[in-house]
């Protein structure tokens, strides 16, 4: 199943492109998500607490930026995850890229995903209104931020060594239920899910 998404930032896209980076300002823009680990500056970990429809699901997953190119400012990130309490999965690829847009930026994000167990009963228009409830909610929140002049914990160069430094000095968020489906990205994430997120068909 393959979701498209796009947002606009009120900001450069080398600063947009590196906070979206930043594994630990993204995370307190994903709804329900908790970072539990920085494995390394491409690899983390963590849970995602998601309401679809009428039940509530809880994964453990894993998230890597599987790709990279700061001058085209473009990742492909990778995230799988499964339920805490159940069988279910998800696995999720997003590619994301930040264009110019007028004086600020333009958010785009690909997400290819496949998911089993309890929440793929609801077919893909739910999972499409839920997939967008969250990249909305993510896209507000770094909107606000970006916009105030918030920085990435690896400035322009994205995560790297500062985002293990910043991960044992944030903490994680609180994780609560979401009316939505994160897939990274996502965010993401990938989501961005985000990014941690949800495991294998």
């Amino acid at each position: 199943m393959q979701l498209e998404n796009s947002f606009s930032v009120g900001a450069p896209p080398d600063r947009v492109f590196a906070y979206l980076l930043d594994v630990n300002k993204i995370v307190g823009c994903v709804p329900g998500a908790e970072l539990s680990e920085v494995v390394d500056p491409n690899t983390f970990k963590g849970k995602v607490k998601v309401k679809v429809g009428p039940i509530t699901v809880a994964y453990n997953g894993t998230a890597k930026i599987a790709d990279r190119n700061d001058s085209d400012r473009t990742a492909t990130l990778e995230a799988e995850g499964r339920e805490t309490t159940g069988p279910g999965s998800a696995r999720a690829k997003a590619h994301m890229s930040v264009l110019p847009e007028g004086a600020g930026s333009v958010v785009k994000i690909v997400t290819d995903y496949s998911v089993a167990g309890r929440v793929a009963q609801f077919g893909r228009g739910v999972m499409e209104d839920v997939s967008r409830r969250i990249v909305n909610d993510m896209a507000a929140c770094i909107k606000s931020n970006v916009e105030a002049g918030e920085p990435a914990a690896g400035g322009a160069e994205g995560p790297g060594a500062s985002a293990v430094t910043a991960a044992a000095q944030v903490g994680p968020a609180a994780a609560k239920p979401v009316n939505a489906f994160g897939l990274l990205f996502s965010v993401l994430w990938s989501r961005v899910r985000a990014v941690f997120s949800r495991g294998s068909a």
